[in-house]
Parts: C-alpha cells; sequence; structure tokens
C-alpha cells in the first residue's frame, strides 16, 4: 500500500468556467489556471502520483507546455491513472475536499464522484468528495480562490 497527498489552489476570476471535478458549475467566476484549473481533480492526481513517488503535476503536465492549455483535467487525472497501473497500483480509496465559499457544492459532488472513478478505473464506492465554506475567513470565505485537497491510497494490484 502507498498512501498520496495533496492540496492545489486556483484563483476565481471573471470570465473563467468553474469546473471542479470534471463538472462545469455555473457561477459568475471560474477558476484561472493553464489547464481548465480544476483545482480538485489536479489535488487527486497529484496525490496519487506523490503515493507513486513521481513527483508533482508540475513535473508531468508543465504549464510551459501548450500541450495542456486548456486541457480537461480528468484527462490528466486518467494519464495518472495509467502511470499508477503501469507501476502496478490501483486505486484503495480516495478522500477529497474542496474549500470553496460558494456555489454550493452538494448537487454536484455524485457526478463529480462518478467521473472520478471512471477516469481512475475503480468503483465509485472508492471516491469520496466532500465540500465545505470558509464562513467568510480568508482567501476562500472572501471568494478569491479554491482549496482543494487529497488524500489517496493506493493497493498494489494482485500479481
Amino acid at each position: 500500500m502507498r498512501i498520496g497527498q495533496s492540496s492545489d489552489i486556483h484563483r476565481l476570476v471573471e470570465g473563467r468556467k468553474l469546473i471542479l471535478g470534471g463538472v462545469e458549475i455555473e457561477h459568475s467566476k471560474g477558476l484561472l489556471g493553464h489547464s481548465d484549473a480544476d483545482a480538485l481533480s489536479h489535488a487527486v492526481a497529484e496525490a496519487i502520483l506523490g503515493a507513486l513517488a513521481l513527483g508533482d503535476l508540475g513535473h508531468h503536465f508543465p504549464d510551459t507546455d501548450p500541450q495542456w492549455k486548456g486541457v480537461n483535467s480528468l484527462v490528466i487525472l486518467e494519464k495518472t491513472a495509467e502511470m499508477m497501473e503501469e507501476k502496478g497500483y490501483s486505486i484503495g480509496n480516495v478522500d477529497s475536499l474542496i474549500l470553496i465559499e460558494k456555489p454550493k457544492m452538494a448537487p454536484h459532488i455524485q457526478k463529480m464522484r462518478e467521473n472520478f472513478a471512471k477516469a481512475l478505473h475503480c468503483d465509485l464506492s472508492r471516491i469520496s468528495v466532500k465540500a465545505t465554506r470558509g464562513e467568510g475567513l480568508g482567501f476562500v470565505g472572501r471568494e478569491e480562490g479554491v482549496l482543494a485537497q487529497a488524500v489517496v491510497l493506493l493497493e498494489e494490484k494482485r500479481k
């Protein structure tokens, strides 16, 4: 077994789509970044890379590479899953958290879980997505940005 964890932060700005967990969410602001800036998918992918001791997202998917400009972050997650499988591991479980003041995440969490289960080739029961607010405190509470966190447990595939 291997454990990995990661956090990802993106600024909320006007003129961008808000995409979290592969779900486009109606909101007046979206996340700024080189890809679609899906902080939740990034946190999960980087936690997997960490569990495998393969470095970070910037090493594998650099923001200086035009190939990744505007890319759907579920593609990044799928490519990370390929690396995981090549190393002989599968998902034990994913526990993830979105910190965002608004909009409410509850209506979107099931679809996020489904997106992750599909991208990671695992059962839905192995994926947890939660959300909480900043209660008006800090950059999350002031609606300046989003913080996503993830912890993953990888299991070695039976040979």
